[in-house]
């Protein structure tokens, strides 16, 4: 009999950290999830506007008749750069956002305008 109760003590020392530790991780995978889901309206909202000024970025450059190289040179950056910048992928900077209006012959409040 005393090794039985031997057997079952070590058997919930065990497994009742175990089942501890498993009811923790599920908590935190569970707030994780529900932070995740709060936050994709503004994940929503942000891939929009820097798809809007992409969209203004490429038409600029469209009605200019530029290459994407020609852009590059001009600012000083890659051609992957302004692709980036082209697909909202990222952003330029303000020094390289002031210089694509001057290149584009627009200011720049005009490319930010109702993002």
């Amino acid at each position: 009999m005393a090794a039985g109760f031997k057997v079952a003590l070590f058997s919930l020392l065990i497994l009742i950290p175990l089942a501890a530790l498993f009811v923790y991780l599920i908590l935190l995978v569970v707030r994780a999830l529900r932070k995740y889901i709060k936050g994709s309206p503004a994940r929503a909202e942000a891939k929009e506007v820097r798809g809007t000024l992409g969209e203004r970025l490429r038409e600029n450059r469209a009605r200019c008749r530029m290459s994407q190289e020609f852009v590059a040179e001009a600012v000083g950056v890659s051609r992957q750069a302004v692709s980036k910048w082209e697909n909202g992928t990222s952003d330029p900077s303000t020094a390289n956002l002031i210089a694509l209006a001057k290149l584009y012959g627009v200011s720049a409040e005009e490319l930010l305008k109702e993002l």
